[in-house]
């Protein structure tokens, strides 16, 4: 065998190789990108629309993931979970003469029950990226609500921005408080809806109506009792 037809050989095989490497890394890229979206969902979108660059959102979703299984997160005792539907039901009922603080109340307590169930709560940036791991389809809501919830507390939100930061602390207050199905009894939003005002209450006489405007014959403005599945 000739030198020239020696070396056609080589370069065959060398192209080859990297062609086959990389079909190699698409194929892993792919992979990897249908994971982190399936995962995600929604934090997928928002986290590349953000960083404007695919390659640096997926790095940074793939990092959160790793922190994330650094974590022990621990499941809520029956009567803990009690006590805190209790005290959103509180905050809820607040809303109606005082939505701002009501509001500022329902962000502790979110936070009060990510610190219970093992999340780090000191930055608010690394809570929300480590909750996106578990819930990606509400920590973008829950985002909002904060948003929300500090304009209000200067005086730039309206009383339906507050109902709204309402809606989406509630949301993510139930898969929290779960017992290990991802529901609880946090309680509807219905005490934050009405019209005008955002509330659902009788208008001069005090009474407390649930989601569809009936009279509501326990006081809890039709809200979700421990253990079954929150409303949409």
């Amino acid at each position: 065998m000739d030198t020239t037809r020696v070396v056609i050989i080589i370069v065959i095989v060398v192209l080859l190789l990297i062609a086959l490497a990389v079909g190699l890394r698409i194929a892993r890229r792919k992979k990897q990108t249908a994971e982190l979206r399936g995962q995600f969902g929604p934090e997928y979108d928002a986290t590349v629309g953000s960083r404007g660059d695919r390659d640096a959102a997926e790095r940074e979703l793939a990092e959160r993931r790793d922190r994330r299984s650094q974590l022990q997160l621990r499941e809520l005792e029956p009567a803990r979970r009690q006590e805190l539907s209790t005290q959103w039901q509180q905050v809820q009922a607040r809303f109606v003469d005082e939505p701002v603080l009501a509001s500022s109340e329902a962000h502790v307590l979110v936070r009060r029950v990510l610190s219970e169930r093992g999340y780090p709560t000191q930055d608010l940036d690394s809570q929300t990226d480590l909750v996106s791991v578990d819930h990606p389809e509400v920590v973008g809501d829950y985002r909002e609500a904060v948003r929300r919830t500090q304009a209000g507390e200067k005086g730039e939100a309206t009383t339906e921005d507050l109902r709204e930061a309402m809606v989406h602390y509630r949301s993510l207050f139930s898969r929290l408080l779960g017992d290990g199905t991802g529901h609880a009894g946090a309680g509807a939003d219905s005490t934050t809806r009405g019209s005008g005002t955002g509330t659902t209450r009788g208008s001069g006489t005090g009474t407390v109506r649930d989601q569809d405007g009936r009279p509501d014959q326990d006081g809890t403005g039709g809200a979700t009792r421990p253990g079954s599945t929150p409303p949409r």
